[in-house]
């Protein structure tokens, strides 16, 4: 396991230890469930951007249509 060290102002320390204290666990943890979170979306971003790339907007348009269209 690594170890990172992070410099951050003082008031967002305390107020990430208080969000830590609140959801009853260590600033370690807190730390480490953004960071999973962050890697999540980036991942889940990147993914989109692939197959937004390899789609065609008129396909996509007309799939939305449809989704439009099927809820009234």
């Amino acid at each position: 396991m690594a170890t990172l060290t992070v410099r951050l102002p003082n008031d967002k320390h305390e107020r990430l230890k208080i969000l830590a204290k609140n959801k009853g666990i260590s600033l370690n943890r807190l730390m480490d469930e953004l960071a999973t979170t962050a890697i999540a979306e980036n991942d889940a971003y990147t993914r989109f951007q692939l197959r937004a790339a390899r789609g065609s907007a008129k396909e996509g348009l007309k799939i939305m249509d449809k989704l439009d269209n099927s809820e009234q």
